[in-house]
C-alpha cells in the first residue's frame, strides 16, 4: 500500500449547503416541489401500473448508468439478460451481466436493503460487493494509465494504490477510511428535507474521494436513488441516471 499523505477531512468541505448560502431558500423551494410533485405522480398512478412502470424505469435506469460508463448495450439485451438469455458475443454477453448485475443491486435497494442506513461505509461497500460480486472476471479488471498495469477489481474492498481521475487526485489510499467515516457522519444525520438537498453534494463527494479501484460513479449512483428514494416517495418511478445522462455526449 502507498504511503499516507496526512490529508485533512476538511478538504471535502463544504459538504452541506450552508444555512446562510444566498440560494439556501430557493434550493429548498425546489427540493419541496420535488418531493410534492414525486408524491404526486405516484400516487397518480393505480397500483397495477405502478408495478408495471417501477419495472420500466428500473431497466431504463440501468440502460442510462451504463450508458454513463460509455457502456452502450440495447433496452432489448437488457431484456433478454434478466431472462437469462445471452449473447454468443463475448462483448455484448458481458454488457448484459453487468446490466443484470446493476439491476439486481437497485432491486435490492428498492426493497429496503439499506433502508436506514444509506450513507454508511458498510451499506457503500456493500452496494460495490454486490454489483463487482455479479460481474464477468473481464470487467474486472482496469489499466493504470501511467504504468498500464492491470488491477483486479476486488468486490467491495477500498483502493491501495493512488489514482488520478482526469485532473483530479483523489485522497491516498490509507485516508480513504477516515474521509468515509467524516462522510457517513455528516450525510447519515440528516433529516428527510436536508437529505434531498445534499444529495448531488453527497454523490460528489464520493466520487471525490474514489474509494474504489473502479465502480465509484457506478455506487455513487445507486447510492443517489437510494438517498432520494429513503427521503421522497418516488415510487421507484423516475431514475437518477437519466437526468444525469442527459449531457453524456457533450
Amino acid at each position: 500500500m502507498v504511503g499516507d499523505r496526512g490529508e485533512n477531512t476538511s478538504l471535502m468541505q463544504p459538504l452541506l449547503i450552508g444555512k446562510t448560502s444566498k440560494r439556501r431558500h430557493e434550493l429548498t423551494d425546489l427540493a419541496l416541489d420535488l418531493a410534492a410533485k414525486s408524491a404526486g405522480f405516484r400516487r397518480s398512478l393505480p397500483e397495477h401500473l405502478l408495478a408495471s412502470l417501477a419495472n420500466l424505469v428500473l431497466a431504463m435506469n440501468c440502460y442510462y448508468s451504463n450508458l454513463i460508463e460509455g457502456h452502450d448495450i440495447h433496452p432489448i439485451d437488457i431484456e433478454r439478460a434478466l431472462k437469462d438469455d445471452y449473447s454468443q458475443d463475448a462483448r455484448k454477453r458481458n454488457l448484459q451481466l453487468e446490466a443484470k448485475a446493476h439491476i439486481t443491486v437497485q432491486q435490492w435497494i428498492n426493497g429496503g436493503g439499506i433502508k436506514g442506513r444509506t450513507t454508511t461505509v458498510e451499506s457503500i461497500t456493500e452496494i460495490h460487493h454486490r454489483f463487482c460480486t455479479a460481474l464477468p472476471d473481464d470487467l474486472l479488471w482496469v489499466e493504470a494509465p501511467v504504468t498500464k498495469e492491470k488491477i483486479k477489481v476486488i468486490p467491495g474492498r477500498f483502493r491501495h494504490s493512488d489514482v488520478a481521475v482526469g485532473r483530479h487526485i483523489p485522497v491516498s489510499a490509507p485516508a480513504i477510511p477516515r474521509f468515509l467515516k467524516r462522510y457517513e457522519k455528516v450525510y447519515s444525520q440528516l433529516g428527510k428535507a436536508e437529505t434531498v438537498l445534499a444529495t448531488a453534494a453527497a454523490h460528489h463527494r464520493l466520487a471525490w474521494i474514489h474509494p474504489f479501484v473502479d465502480g465509484n460513479g457506478r455506487v455513487a449512483r445507486l447510492l443517489s436513488h437510494a438517498m432520494l428514494l429513503d427521503s421522497i416517495d418516488t415510487g421507484t418511478v423516475w431514475p437518477v441516471a437519466c437526468g444525469l445522462a442527459r449531457n453524456v455526449n457533450s
